[in-house]
């Protein structure tokens, strides 16, 4: 016997229905960023492959200083992010939370601190290298945060959320200082403790550990305001 038209099924979710195409757009949304990201990416990996060492000296020194790049890393965190979310996007959990949160701040500090520090670097770079960078530097830290406006998934930040998101960018920051100490190369002019003096590095680092920081609290305060986001179907349990 059929369910009366408009009749909730007893059993199924609250809007599993309506939030079908959310769900089947977030798949497609959360994809298309991953391949971005993944663009991006393996066009720099081409790049110092095919180019040879530069002035890192061997290729495997210049591969080991690309995955060095916070610009890097962050959309490595996106694509490991929007491919777990693509697969399901009402992937839960706290080490997803935190995964998910980090992309969007690490991407976030990645285009606000390239757009308004490093764009004007005057580096040429050939065909690849600007699509590299448009990708990179553009296209994904946009991408993520217009599709998690849009698709989410929401809501997931928390307090706790939040203070575990600040381990990855204080290991990273640990790791460059570190690195830079033993072999003299820094990612990035603004870091160069060498030729900035430890202070100054220290202080401009402490600047975008600030933003990164204000960032977070906003996300959890637009969270709290955006529309929570479907949920996938549960599967049916029979009655034990």
């Amino acid at each position: 016997m059929t369910a009366e038209a408009g009749a909730r099924v007893p059993g199924a979710p609250d809007g599993a229905g309506s939030g079908a195409p959310r769900l089947v757009a977030a798949r497609v949304l959360h994809a298309l960023l991953a391949l971005a990201a993944v663009g991006g990416v393996a066009l720099e990996v081409a790049r110092a492959l095919t180019e040879g060492p530069g002035d890192a000296g061997t290729v495997s020194e210049r591969l080991v200083r690309l995955f060095s790049y916070f610009t890097i890393q962050s959309n490595l965190l996106v694509l490991v992010a929007s491919a777990l979310l693509a697969a399901r996007p009402a992937r839960s959990g706290r080490v997803m939370a935190v995964l998910h949160l980090d992309a969007l701040l690490c991407i976030a500090v990645t285009g606000v601190v390239y757009h308004t520090v490093l764009a004007d670097a005057g580096v040429d770079l050939t065909p690849s290298g600007d699509l590299a960078n448009f990708l990179l530097h553009t296209v994904t830290p946009i991408g993520t945060w217009v599709v998690w406006l849009l698709v989410g998934p929401r809501p997931r930040f928390g307090g706790a959320t939040v203070a575990w998101s600040v381990a990855y960018p204080l290991a990273w920051i640990g790791y460059t200082f570190a690195r830079g100490a033993a072999t003299g190369w820094y990612p990035y002019p603004f870091l160069d403790a060498g030729a900035l003096g430890l202070a100054t590095a220290a202080r401009n680092t402490a600047v975008v550990a600030v933003g990164f920081l204000v960032l977070a609290v906003l996300v959890r305060l637009v969270e709290r305001v955006l529309p929570a986001s479907p949920r996938a179907p549960a599967p049916d349990v029979e009655p034990g």
